[in-house]
Parts: C-alpha cells; structure tokens; sequence
C-alpha cells in the first residue's frame, strides 16, 4: 500500500450550490428599487430560479466544456454541397437554451421588461459570458426592425421568444429564433460609413441583393443578420436570413471563425456575400445608422451589464476564498491589507451593478426625460464601466495567488473575457467621442444627465466638489477632444457616486466618494482609507453557499 504523503487542508469549497441573484445585495436591492410592487415577488422569483441554476454546479461544468469546447465551421457537407453551418458543444446549447426560455431576449414588451432582463442578464453572464452574445442580438435587434413595421410584426415575436431551437430552417416553421449582426468591414471598423458591401433592388418592393464582406459577423449561427450596405440611397440597413422562405440556403459564405482572446465558447466570423445574398430593408435608403442607433445603444447597455457580471463573479470569487484560506495565523479576510483590496473590488462591483440598472430603468421609464438621460450616460458608463474590468479581474485572480492563475479556478476565463466588452459596440475613443457629439447636439442630453447627478447634491461634500469640477469641465470646450476621456471619467464616476450615495449603504457609499471622487486612494486596488469601515464592505460581498 503506498504511503500518504499529504492530506488537503487549507483550501476553501467548492463556489456551487449558492443563489447568485440573492447573494447579491447590489443585484436584489436594485431590483427592489425598480420593479412595480405588484411584480416584485414574482421577478424576485423568476431571478432567484435563475440565480440558483447559475451558481449550480451543472451550470459551472457546462460554462468550463463550452470554452475548452469552441465552435467548429463546417463549410461543406461530407459530398461537398456549400453549408456554412457553425458547430457547438451540447454545453453552449444548454447555456444558450437557458438564456432564451428564462426570457433574456424578451425585454421589449414586459412590463419593468429591462429591469428584470438586465438584472437576469447580470445573473446569467455569471455562469459564462460568451453564449451571451447571441443573447444580446437578438435582444437589440428588435428596436431597429421596429423601423419596418412589416418586418416587426413577422420576426418581433420569433426573437422574443422563450422557445429555443438550434437548427437551421424556414422561420414560419420555427417557435423561436436568433438574431446576429454583420456590420464593420477590414477597411472601416467602427466607421461603418466607410462600408463598400453593395445593395441592389430587385424588382419585389424592398428586396434587395448584397455583395461584399464583412470582417466580424456576430453570432454565425443565427437565423438572420442585421446588415449594413451601401444601396442606390446611401448606407442602409438590411435584414437577411439564413434561410429563404422555401426552404433553401441563402448565400452566406462564412470565411472562417476568430481566434479570439477570450469569449471562445462563442463564434465571430468573416463572411461573404456574392450577389446573390437576399435581403430585405429596414428602415428608408440612406437612414442605415439612424436605423441602427436603437440597437447600438441597448447592446451597449448589455456591454455595461456583462462586465458588471464579470466583476461580481470574480469579487465573488475572491471573497470565497479569502474567507476560507488562512495564511500567518488567521484568515485571509481578516486580514486588513486583504480586506482593503476585497473591499475595493466590491466597491467597483457594486458601482457597475447599481449604475447598470439605472440604466435599465430608465429604459423602462420610456419618457423624453428618460431618453434624453440615456443619450449621454449609455457612452460614459460603456466607457467606464467595460475599462474597469480587466485591471479589477486582475487584481481578483491575484487574491487567489497561484490558485488564480489556473484554468480549473475559473478565474483565468473570466481574465480573457474582461476586455471584450471594451471593444465591442465601439472601443473607448468611439465612446468618449459619442458623449462629445451628444454635448454637442443634444443639450436636453446634459440636462437630463445634470438633473439625474443633481439629485444627491447636498448629502455628500466630496460627491459635490467632483460635480463641480464636471461643470468646470464642459464649461471649456478648448481641446475638448483631447480631453474627452477624463471628461467621460469624471461623468462616469459622478454618477456612480450619485447612485452609491442615494442608493447603496454608508458604509459602501463613503468609501466609493472618498477613494473614487475624494482623491484619497492609490493607483493601484487596495488602497482605500483605513479609516472606512472596510469589513461591512467585504460581508456585504461574500457569498453563502445554501447547499
């Protein structure tokens, strides 16, 4: 009988078996905020079976087997007839399934309809992010095909769906379906004006055919794709569908699949179209962003929302750990320069969280007040909320030390998923330069944002000395353009100070105004004052595992 060398001590539980929608405070609060009374017990239900399935153990096992697992193309069959079909394992179909028939695509026409998808997005993303991009089309898709009533009312109902089915075949045959999108080109990028796909009418009102490429087509396996191209009237927007009413392929060549950084478990492709690529337009010639701009906002929401998923899990993470693993004689957690970096974490975790469902509220208030509000504090928190994510995964990974840093930790994916949505839906520059555009064009915009900021002015000294300093800010336009991401920055966190200050505990809401807009911090998380009440921070962060 071989010898025992070691028996394993030391080492925290496994993170399965806990609620992710109740254990977060931020999260339920918020929720509690926003939904009508006579809805709040049964969203706080619906979230609840959705939290427990995301921080069950089946769902941590799939999210690990859909990213060892990425997708495969299949261009051709086994006789070599062209099929462009995407391939994923049973994992990603168990993760999307999940997402579709817990409503996550179906915001649009609930009552409190944002509110309660975002908070389930932000619930759901914790389990694995990368199956959320389709998720995020077809959900933003539907604000644009709202410019073609006709089109609407035939694919409205499809992509709200709670039913999911993954095959490929005609949508009059299907209970649900997905959206993607196809936008930039290799020469454009985000400058989508700069698109050279070509759109010629046909003879049937509002058919078109495409011919070009495109250098990043969200979602390949979708049943239909948002298209820009460039018809008789300018840059117009196109819906085509994988497959034709009778049944047939359309021309939708996929090149190949991304090797990408992170986000593996989910599929972006270069596709082709050859001329005889069907579609169908939305919205009038020449009106393509205008059209789009609808569903460009809400999939930014969704890029604030999915990095403060991808915060919460790794605070999450961190908290677990530290409150399990002793080093020097006592616990990670009581330790106070470990406590200091916990709560620093929780403090940006819970700022994201707060600020994304405001955002999600004011979606669901439908006033010009609400719209006018959006315009400016979409791109800034976009801006800020997606940068802040990969330094403070980082620094949630290193809690773990070396146990961080391997793959079974979970830590390392949620790393490579970090700076996805920085980039998504515009990079900071694009963000920064939409809130100069908006100061530019749209004053109600400011108003609306200065009203909303203006709301806690008076509770807190170092919230109002950093809403000054905003004013002073935007009151000089010289070389705005070179200053436009601290300008962005400091609206950003007034607004989040706002929030934390009308919203969140003292406790969370004095740390965040005194290190995020009292100056009193370091570069670098873990440097708050030591004066803060640093240990309400981190409970209030830690999980319970319930079975």
């Amino acid at each position: 009988m071989a010898a025992t060398t070691h028996t394993v001590t030391n080492q925290p539980p496994p993170l399965a078996g806990y609620d992710v929608f109740a254990n977060d405070p931020a999260l339920t609060e918020g929720v509690a905020r926003y939904i009508a009374a006579e809805r709040l017990d049964e969203v706080r239900e619906e979230l609840g079976t959705l939290g427990r399935a995301a921080g069950s153990a089946h769902a941590q096992h799939w999210a690990e087997q859909a990213d060892r697992h990425p997708p495969v193309l299949r261009t051709h069959d086994r006789f070599g007839h062209r099929i462009d079909e995407v391939e994923f394992h049973p994992a990603w179909h168990r993760l999307l399934g999940h997402a579709i028939t817990s409503g996550l695509t179906g915001a649009w026409s609930r009552p409190d309809g944002h509110v309660r998808r975002t908070a389930g997005f932000i619930v759901w993303t914790q389990a694995e992010a990368g199956h959320g991009c389709p998720v995020s089309m077809t959900h933003a898709a539907v604000p644009a095909l709202r410019a073609e009533p006709e089109l609407a009312a035939e694919w409205e109902p499809l992509l709200t769906s709670p039913v999911y089915e993954q095959e490929l075949r005609p949508v009059a045959e299907k209970g649900g379906a997905l959206a993607g999108m196809a936008m930039t080109e290799k020469q454009g990028g985000s400058d989508v004006r700069a698109n050279t796909t070509r759109a010629e009418p046909l003879a049937a009102p509002g058919e078109y055919v495409l011919t070009g490429h495109k250098w990043f087509c969200s979602a390949p396996m979708s049943d239909a794709f948002l298209v820009l191209a460039q018809a008789p009237g300018g840059l117009t927007c196109f819906l085509l569908p994988r497959v034709l009413p009778d049944g047939t392929r359309n021309a939708f060549r996929i090149q190949r699949l991304k090797d990408k950084l992170g986000n593996r478990s989910n599929a972006s492709a270069e596709v082709e179209f050859d001329g005889r690529s069907w579609a169908r337009r939305v919205g009038e010639e020449g009106r393509g962003v205008a059209t789009i701009i609808e569903m460009v906002a809400a999939t930014r929401l969704d890029c604030v929302s999915a990095s403060a998923a991808v915060m919460r899990q790794a605070v999450t993470q961190a908290v677990h750990h530290s409150a399990h693993r002793e080093a020097f004689g006592g616990r990670l957690i009581d330790k106070p320069l470990m406590r200091n970096v916990l709560a620093d974490l929780a403090l940006e975790s819970e700022a994201a969280t707060t600020l994304a469902l405001r955002l999600a509220a004011a979606y669901d208030g439908g006033t010009e007040q609400d719209r006018h509000f959006l315009r400016l504090a979409v791109p800034a928190a976009k801006y800020w909320v997606t940068k802040r994510c990969t330094p403070m995964v980082a620094e949630a990974l290193e809690c773990l030390g070396g146990n961080g840093y391997v793959e079974e930790s979970g830590l390392p994916r949620l790393l490579r998923e970090a700076p996805l949505n920085s980039i998504w839906e515009g990079a900071g520059n694009v963000q920064a330069l939409d809130v100069l555009r908006a100061l530019r064009r749209e004053p109600e915009a400011l108003n609306a944002f200065l009203t909303e900021v203006g709301a806690a002015r008076g509770a807190d000294h170092r919230l109002d000395r950093a809403i000054k300093g905003m004013l002073t800010e935007l009151a000089d336009l010289e070389g705005i353009e070179a200053r436009a991401r601290r300008l962005v920055e400091r609206m950003a966190l007034v607004l989040q100070g706002s929030l934390l200050v009308r919203h969140a505990p003292s406790e969370v809401s004095d740390a965040f105004c005194a290190s995020r807009l009292g100056g009193d911090a370091g570069a670098a998380f873990g440097t708050l004052p030591h004066t803060l009440d640093l240990a309400a921070v981190v409970e209030r962060a830690r999980p319970v595992i319930d079975c």
